[in-house]
């Protein structure tokens, strides 16, 4: 007998689960991972890139910053956005967050 260790830490139980269980298991949790996170933000993400895509000279645009405004010109990954009165202002694409109706800045 050993004194460091006793028997009962040498049995195995009786109840462990088997590696198929265990990958099944370890399978569905990639799975449910998959549907709730990584599913839903590729498809947002690519809605964004159609939306920058889309956008044209004369839409009207809100940032995601909350500015509202037209946009006067569109060049590569820039443009130029009116935002009042010989206010213009130049940013990124990107930072678009959605495209209003026309004539909505009128109606604000």
């Amino acid at each position: 007998m050993n004194p460091l260790f006793s028997t009962a830490h040498a049995q195995t139980v009786a109840g462990e689960p088997s590696l198929t269980f265990n990958l099944i298991l370890f399978g569905g949790m990639i799975l449910l991972f998959w549907l709730l996170l990584i599913r839903p933000q590729s498809r947002r993400a690519k809605e964004h890139r159609e939306l920058v895509a889309s956008i044209d000279k004369g839409d009207e645009v809100m940032t995601s910053g909350g500015l509202l405004g037209k946009v006067t010109r569109v060049s590569g990954d820039y443009m130029a956005l009116q935002v009042a009165d010989g206010v213009e202002i130049k940013l990124q694409k990107t930072s678009i967050a959605a495209t209003l109706p026309k004539g909505t800045l009128e109606q604000i």
